[in-house]
């Protein structure tokens, strides 16, 4: 038996603000929970694992232990540019600048990249 990536949860300080981003980010959908939370769904044509975004009520600190990658369908700088155009910023973590992903942080600082290409298989 193997697991799978089901949910993607991600502890958040403003449930909405970040909804909002990732939703744009990812064309998810999104239903809001009676208890604050939001969950983010993909497209029903689409494949992915859903966002849970839970509020904590407090700041993110440090660099995140886990992250997302993820690709565009098309242009990867592009996507870069209208990610930032929703509220990302550039971050620098010590990449060289041959990395084939730009690192990126949301509106409240976690971390994510996007890939160049998909992955590959070896």
């Amino acid at each position: 038996m193997v697991v799978r990536v089901a949910q993607y949860t991600v502890d958040v300080e403003d449930v909405g603000l970040m909804a909002a981003f990732w939703s744009a980010a990812l064309g998810y959908t999104v239903e809001q929970g009676e208890d604050g939370s939001a969950k983010l769904f993909p497209q029903r044509t689409a494949a992915g694992p859903t966002v849970w975004l839970q509020g904590s009520g407090t700041a993110k600190l440090g660099k995140n232990r886990l992250h997302l990658d993820v690709v565009g369908d098309g242009d990867a700088d592009a996507e870069v540019r209208r990610l930032i155009s929703l509220g990302a910023q550039r971050a620098d973590v010590g990449q060289t600048g041959d990395e084939p992903f730009v690192v990126l942080t949301d509106p409240e600082g976690n971390e994510f990249c996007v890939l160049d290409h998909p992955p590959a298989r070896p």
